[in-house]
Protein backbone atom coordinates (compact mmCIF):
# COMPACT_ATOMS: atom_id res chain seq x y z
CA UNK A 1 0.00 0.00 0.00
CA UNK A 2 1.60 3.78 0.08
CA UNK A 3 3.33 5.66 3.32
CA UNK A 4 -0.69 6.49 4.78
CA UNK A 5 -1.56 3.37 5.66
CA UNK A 6 2.01 2.31 6.99
CA UNK A 7 2.22 5.06 9.34
CA UNK A 8 -1.19 4.86 11.23
CA UNK A 9 -1.34 1.13 11.58
CA UNK A 10 -0.26 1.32 14.99
CA UNK A 11 -0.84 5.05 15.94
CA UNK A 12 -5.01 4.27 15.05
CA UNK A 13 -5.59 2.23 18.06
CA UNK A 14 -3.26 4.40 20.36
CA UNK A 15 -4.88 7.76 19.52
CA UNK A 16 -8.41 9.65 19.12
CA UNK A 17 -10.19 9.55 16.13
CA UNK A 18 -9.55 13.23 15.69
CA UNK A 19 -5.76 12.76 16.03
CA UNK A 20 -6.07 9.53 13.29
CA UNK A 21 -8.10 12.13 10.99
CA UNK A 22 -5.87 15.19 10.83
CA UNK A 23 -2.82 13.15 10.76
CA UNK A 24 -4.10 10.88 8.11
CA UNK A 25 -4.88 13.44 6.06
CA UNK A 26 -1.10 15.01 6.83
CA UNK A 27 0.56 11.42 5.93
CA UNK A 28 -1.18 11.74 2.73
CA UNK A 29 0.02 15.04 1.64
CA UNK A 30 3.43 14.07 2.10
CA UNK A 31 4.02 11.80 -0.44
CA UNK A 32 3.03 14.16 -3.20
CA UNK A 33 6.46 13.79 -4.67
CA UNK A 34 7.58 16.03 -7.74
CA UNK A 35 10.89 16.81 -9.66
CA UNK A 36 12.81 18.88 -12.30
CA UNK A 37 16.15 18.50 -14.57
CA UNK A 38 18.34 20.70 -16.96
CA UNK A 39 17.43 19.51 -20.90
CA UNK A 40 18.95 19.62 -23.49
CA UNK A 41 18.37 20.88 -27.51
CA UNK A 42 15.93 17.65 -27.41
CA UNK A 43 14.07 18.29 -25.00
CA UNK A 44 15.86 14.99 -22.78
CA UNK A 45 17.64 15.94 -19.40
CA UNK A 46 21.91 15.31 -19.77
CA UNK A 47 22.85 12.40 -18.48
CA UNK A 48 25.32 9.63 -18.80
CA UNK A 49 24.14 6.37 -20.44
CA UNK A 50 22.33 3.69 -18.07
CA UNK A 51 22.40 0.20 -19.22
CA UNK A 52 20.79 -3.08 -18.30
CA UNK A 53 22.66 -5.16 -16.05
CA UNK A 54 20.14 -8.13 -15.80
CA UNK A 55 16.76 -9.27 -17.01
CA UNK A 56 14.32 -11.63 -15.26
CA UNK A 57 12.12 -12.66 -17.41
CA UNK A 58 8.89 -13.13 -15.57
CA UNK A 59 6.15 -14.05 -18.36
CA UNK A 60 6.33 -14.14 -22.07
CA UNK A 61 6.03 -10.56 -21.99
CA UNK A 62 6.48 -9.29 -18.62
CA UNK A 63 10.50 -9.05 -17.60
CA UNK A 64 12.18 -6.93 -14.74
CA UNK A 65 15.54 -5.52 -16.13
CA UNK A 66 18.34 -4.39 -13.30
CA UNK A 67 19.44 -1.05 -14.48
CA UNK A 68 22.95 0.32 -13.50
CA UNK A 69 22.32 4.35 -13.07
CA UNK A 70 24.91 6.73 -13.24
CA UNK A 71 22.54 9.54 -12.21
CA UNK A 72 21.76 7.34 -9.30
CA UNK A 73 25.03 5.85 -8.54
CA UNK A 74 23.12 2.28 -8.05
CA UNK A 75 21.64 -0.05 -9.83
CA UNK A 76 17.31 0.54 -10.26
CA UNK A 77 14.80 -2.08 -10.98
CA UNK A 78 12.47 -1.46 -14.01
CA UNK A 79 9.55 -3.78 -14.81
CA UNK A 80 8.73 -3.74 -18.34
CA UNK A 81 5.45 -5.39 -20.64
CA UNK A 82 6.14 -5.98 -24.13
CA UNK A 83 4.21 -5.01 -27.03
CA UNK A 84 2.10 -8.15 -28.20
CA UNK A 85 3.65 -7.83 -31.38
CA UNK A 86 7.38 -7.55 -29.63
CA UNK A 87 8.57 -10.91 -31.83
CA UNK A 88 7.07 -10.65 -34.67
CA UNK A 89 8.04 -6.79 -35.68
CA UNK A 90 11.35 -4.70 -35.22
CA UNK A 91 9.26 -1.24 -35.68
CA UNK A 92 9.36 1.13 -32.58
CA UNK A 93 6.82 1.01 -30.47
CA UNK A 94 4.69 3.48 -28.41
CA UNK A 95 5.72 4.01 -24.57
CA UNK A 96 3.82 4.23 -21.41
CA UNK A 97 5.60 4.80 -18.03
CA UNK A 98 3.67 3.94 -15.20
CA UNK A 99 5.03 5.74 -11.98
CA UNK A 100 4.04 3.78 -8.31
CA UNK A 101 2.65 6.08 -5.10
CA UNK A 102 4.80 6.52 -1.86
CA UNK A 103 5.46 3.55 0.08
CA UNK A 104 5.77 1.02 -2.56
CA UNK A 105 7.87 -0.07 -5.50
CA UNK A 106 7.76 -0.75 -9.41
CA UNK A 107 5.76 -4.15 -8.78
CA UNK A 108 3.08 -2.36 -7.73
CA UNK A 109 0.66 -1.91 -10.65
CA UNK A 110 1.27 -5.60 -12.07
CA UNK A 111 0.79 -6.65 -8.22
CA UNK A 112 -2.69 -4.48 -7.90
CA UNK A 113 -4.52 -3.75 -11.27
CA UNK A 114 -4.94 -6.48 -14.12
CA UNK A 115 -2.53 -4.70 -16.01
CA UNK A 116 -0.60 -7.60 -17.56
CA UNK A 117 -4.45 -8.64 -19.37
CA UNK A 118 -5.42 -5.46 -19.91
CA UNK A 119 -2.28 -4.91 -22.01
CA UNK A 120 -2.97 -8.22 -23.76
CA UNK A 121 -3.79 -6.66 -27.29
CA UNK A 122 -1.79 -3.60 -26.81
CA UNK A 123 1.03 -2.73 -29.23
CA UNK A 124 2.38 -0.34 -26.66
CA UNK A 125 5.49 -0.93 -24.43
CA UNK A 126 4.96 -0.24 -20.61
CA UNK A 127 7.38 0.48 -18.45
CA UNK A 128 6.92 0.79 -14.63
CA UNK A 129 10.15 2.16 -13.20
CA UNK A 130 11.12 1.79 -9.28
CA UNK A 131 11.23 5.27 -7.62
CA UNK A 132 12.30 4.73 -4.29
CA UNK A 133 9.70 4.49 -1.35
CA UNK A 134 9.68 8.40 -0.83
CA UNK A 135 12.18 9.56 -3.64
CA UNK A 136 9.57 12.68 -4.09
CA UNK A 137 10.40 11.80 -8.07
CA UNK A 138 12.98 14.48 -7.89
CA UNK A 139 16.46 15.46 -8.54
CA UNK A 140 16.73 16.19 -4.92
CA UNK A 141 18.53 19.50 -3.87
CA UNK A 142 21.20 18.68 -2.18
CA UNK A 143 22.18 16.22 -4.96
CA UNK A 144 21.29 13.01 -4.33
CA UNK A 145 19.34 11.37 -5.80
CA UNK A 146 18.96 12.19 -9.27
CA UNK A 147 15.49 10.26 -9.72
CA UNK A 148 14.32 12.33 -12.36
CA UNK A 149 17.27 12.42 -14.42
CA UNK A 150 17.00 8.66 -14.42
CA UNK A 151 13.21 8.39 -15.11
CA UNK A 152 13.07 10.89 -17.83
CA UNK A 153 16.72 10.73 -19.15
CA UNK A 154 18.43 8.14 -18.89
CA UNK A 155 15.85 5.49 -19.17
CA UNK A 156 14.01 7.42 -21.92
CA UNK A 157 17.36 6.52 -24.00
CA UNK A 158 17.85 3.00 -22.73
CA UNK A 159 13.99 1.79 -23.68
CA UNK A 160 14.97 3.51 -27.57
CA UNK A 161 18.51 1.92 -27.79
CA UNK A 162 17.23 -1.62 -26.15
CA UNK A 163 13.42 -1.91 -26.68
CA UNK A 164 12.63 0.08 -29.49
CA UNK A 165 10.73 2.76 -27.73
CA UNK A 166 9.38 5.28 -30.07
CA UNK A 167 9.25 9.29 -29.20
CA UNK A 168 5.56 8.59 -28.65
CA UNK A 169 5.41 8.78 -24.93
CA UNK A 170 2.56 9.16 -22.43
CA UNK A 171 3.00 8.88 -18.50
CA UNK A 172 0.13 8.03 -15.72
CA UNK A 173 0.59 7.50 -11.78
CA UNK A 174 -1.18 7.28 -8.66
CA UNK A 175 -0.50 9.46 -5.24
CA UNK A 176 3.13 10.03 -5.20
CA UNK A 177 3.80 8.92 -8.56
CA UNK A 178 0.61 11.11 -9.87
CA UNK A 179 3.11 14.29 -8.69
CA UNK A 180 5.65 13.09 -10.47
CA UNK A 181 3.51 12.28 -13.94
CA UNK A 182 2.43 15.90 -13.50
CA UNK A 183 5.90 17.37 -12.73
CA UNK A 184 7.88 15.53 -15.62
CA UNK A 185 5.41 16.60 -18.64
CA UNK A 186 5.55 20.27 -17.22
CA UNK A 187 9.39 19.84 -17.14
CA UNK A 188 9.67 18.51 -20.07
CA UNK A 189 7.56 19.88 -22.47
CA UNK A 190 6.29 18.14 -25.73
CA UNK A 191 7.85 14.80 -24.23
CA UNK A 192 4.55 12.95 -23.32
CA UNK A 193 1.39 13.63 -25.12
CA UNK A 194 -0.59 12.14 -22.02
CA UNK A 195 -0.50 12.91 -18.38
CA UNK A 196 -2.40 11.20 -15.70
CA UNK A 197 -2.77 11.52 -12.11
CA UNK A 198 -5.02 9.75 -10.09
CA UNK A 199 -5.95 10.18 -6.06
CA UNK A 200 -2.82 13.17 -6.00
CA UNK A 201 -2.37 16.28 -4.42
CA UNK A 202 -1.71 19.35 -6.78
CA UNK A 203 -0.58 22.41 -4.82
CA UNK A 204 2.27 22.57 -2.52
CA UNK A 205 1.62 25.95 -1.82
CA UNK A 206 -0.99 25.03 0.74
CA UNK A 207 -0.05 24.71 4.40
CA UNK A 208 -1.37 21.01 5.50
CA UNK A 209 1.13 19.92 2.23
CA UNK A 210 4.08 21.46 4.21
CA UNK A 211 3.13 20.37 7.54
CA UNK A 212 2.93 16.48 5.86
CA UNK A 213 6.59 17.07 4.18
CA UNK A 214 8.04 18.12 8.05
CA UNK A 215 6.14 14.66 9.55
CA UNK A 216 6.76 12.58 6.34
CA UNK A 217 10.03 13.23 6.09
CA UNK A 218 10.98 13.21 9.98
CA UNK A 219 9.18 9.57 10.00
CA UNK A 220 11.37 8.68 7.09
CA UNK A 221 14.61 9.69 8.36
CA UNK A 222 14.61 12.62 5.25
CA UNK A 223 15.55 16.19 6.13
CA UNK A 224 12.67 17.79 3.25
CA UNK A 225 15.29 20.68 2.80
CA UNK A 226 17.58 17.94 0.87
CA UNK A 227 14.77 17.60 -1.50
CA UNK A 228 13.94 20.73 -2.49
CA UNK A 229 15.93 23.16 -0.28
CA UNK A 230 14.51 25.75 2.50
CA UNK A 231 10.71 26.57 1.75
CA UNK A 232 11.72 30.06 1.76
CA UNK A 233 15.28 30.26 0.52
CA UNK A 234 14.74 28.36 -2.11
CA UNK A 235 11.08 29.08 -3.01
CA UNK A 236 11.88 28.99 -6.81
CA UNK A 237 13.23 25.26 -6.71
CA UNK A 238 9.56 24.64 -4.25
CA UNK A 239 7.53 26.39 -7.03
CA UNK A 240 9.42 24.74 -10.08
CA UNK A 241 8.10 21.56 -8.05
CA UNK A 242 4.28 22.57 -7.63
CA UNK A 243 1.92 21.51 -10.55
CA UNK A 244 -0.49 24.44 -9.86
CA UNK A 245 2.40 27.03 -10.17
CA UNK A 246 2.72 26.16 -13.49
CA UNK A 247 -0.12 25.24 -15.90
CA UNK A 248 0.74 26.59 -18.95
CA UNK A 249 4.03 24.53 -18.85
CA UNK A 250 1.34 21.12 -19.95
CA UNK A 251 0.02 23.12 -23.28
CA UNK A 252 0.76 20.16 -26.05
CA UNK A 253 -0.43 17.77 -23.69
CA UNK A 254 -3.81 15.88 -22.41
CA UNK A 255 -4.11 16.00 -18.93
CA UNK A 256 -6.38 14.13 -17.09
CA UNK A 257 -6.72 14.24 -13.36
CA UNK A 258 -9.02 11.91 -10.89
CA UNK A 259 -10.26 11.05 -7.18
CA UNK A 260 -13.22 9.87 -5.15
CA UNK A 261 -15.23 12.27 -2.57
CA UNK A 262 -13.78 10.23 0.40
CA UNK A 263 -16.75 8.38 1.14
CA UNK A 264 -16.28 4.51 1.41
CA UNK A 265 -18.46 2.22 -0.92
CA UNK A 266 -18.50 -1.31 -2.16
CA UNK A 267 -14.94 -1.66 -3.29
CA UNK A 268 -13.80 -0.81 0.43
CA UNK A 269 -15.85 -3.89 2.21
CA UNK A 270 -12.55 -6.03 1.81
CA UNK A 271 -10.78 -3.38 3.73
CA UNK A 272 -9.91 -3.46 7.35
CA UNK A 273 -11.74 -0.35 9.29
CA UNK A 274 -8.24 1.16 10.07
CA UNK A 275 -7.21 1.27 6.05
CA UNK A 276 -10.96 2.34 5.32
CA UNK A 277 -10.74 5.26 7.95
CA UNK A 278 -7.50 6.72 6.64
CA UNK A 279 -7.91 6.36 2.73
CA UNK A 280 -11.84 8.03 3.38
CA UNK A 281 -10.45 11.24 5.16
CA UNK A 282 -7.31 11.08 2.96
CA UNK A 283 -8.96 10.73 -0.11
CA UNK A 284 -12.01 13.51 0.95
CA UNK A 285 -9.41 16.60 0.62
CA UNK A 286 -8.21 16.03 -3.06
CA UNK A 287 -11.51 16.75 -5.46
CA UNK A 288 -11.45 20.78 -4.52
CA UNK A 289 -7.72 21.24 -5.35
CA UNK A 290 -7.90 18.91 -8.02
CA UNK A 291 -11.09 21.52 -9.57
CA UNK A 292 -9.08 24.76 -9.07
CA UNK A 293 -5.99 23.01 -10.98
CA UNK A 294 -8.09 21.66 -13.88
CA UNK A 295 -9.71 25.25 -14.00
CA UNK A 296 -5.94 26.79 -14.38
CA UNK A 297 -4.92 23.95 -17.27
CA UNK A 298 -8.19 25.45 -19.08
CA UNK A 299 -7.69 29.25 -19.00
CA UNK A 300 -3.77 28.37 -19.71
CA UNK A 301 -5.21 26.62 -22.84
CA UNK A 302 -4.33 22.81 -21.98
CA UNK A 303 -7.11 19.90 -22.66
CA UNK A 304 -7.95 18.75 -20.03
CA UNK A 305 -10.38 15.96 -18.59
CA UNK A 306 -11.13 15.03 -15.09
CA UNK A 307 -13.23 12.42 -12.81
CA UNK A 308 -14.24 12.92 -9.76
CA UNK A 309 -16.27 9.40 -8.31
CA UNK A 310 -18.65 9.09 -5.56
CA UNK A 311 -18.17 7.16 -3.49
CA UNK A 312 -14.10 6.82 -3.42
CA UNK A 313 -11.22 6.31 -1.11
CA UNK A 314 -7.41 6.23 -1.46
CA UNK A 315 -7.14 2.56 -2.00
CA UNK A 316 -6.16 0.29 -4.99
CA UNK A 317 -9.57 -0.77 -6.06
CA UNK A 318 -10.74 2.68 -7.31
CA UNK A 319 -7.74 3.07 -9.04
CA UNK A 320 -7.77 -0.40 -10.75
CA UNK A 321 -10.78 1.16 -12.06
CA UNK A 322 -10.04 4.29 -13.38
CA UNK A 323 -6.73 2.54 -14.89
CA UNK A 324 -9.77 1.09 -16.87
CA UNK A 325 -11.73 4.30 -17.73
CA UNK A 326 -8.79 6.31 -18.89
CA UNK A 327 -7.34 3.22 -20.98
CA UNK A 328 -8.54 4.27 -24.07
CA UNK A 329 -8.35 7.64 -24.16
CA UNK A 330 -4.44 6.92 -23.27
CA UNK A 331 -4.07 3.93 -26.40
CA UNK A 332 -5.86 6.82 -28.44
CA UNK A 333 -3.27 9.45 -27.52
CA UNK A 334 -0.52 7.09 -28.90
CA UNK A 335 -1.18 6.25 -31.88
Amino acid sequence: MNLLARFFAGRLRLRSLRHVTYLSLLTLLMTAGVSTAAADTDGLPVAPEAHIVSVKRIDSRTQDLMVSSPAMKSVIPVRVILPKNWAQSKVNFPVLYMLHGGDDDYTSWTRETDIEELAQSSDVLLVMPDAGKAGYYSDWHAGEPRWETFHTGELVRLMQRTYRASSSRAIIGLSMGGFGALNYAAHHQGMYRYVGAMSSYVDLNDPAVRIALALGSQRDGIDIKRVWGDPVKNSDVWQAHNPSAMPHAFRGTHVHLSSGNGVPGPLDLHRSYDQVLVGAVAEAMLPKPMERFASALRLAGVGVTTHFYQPGTHAWPYWQRELHVIWPAVMRSLK
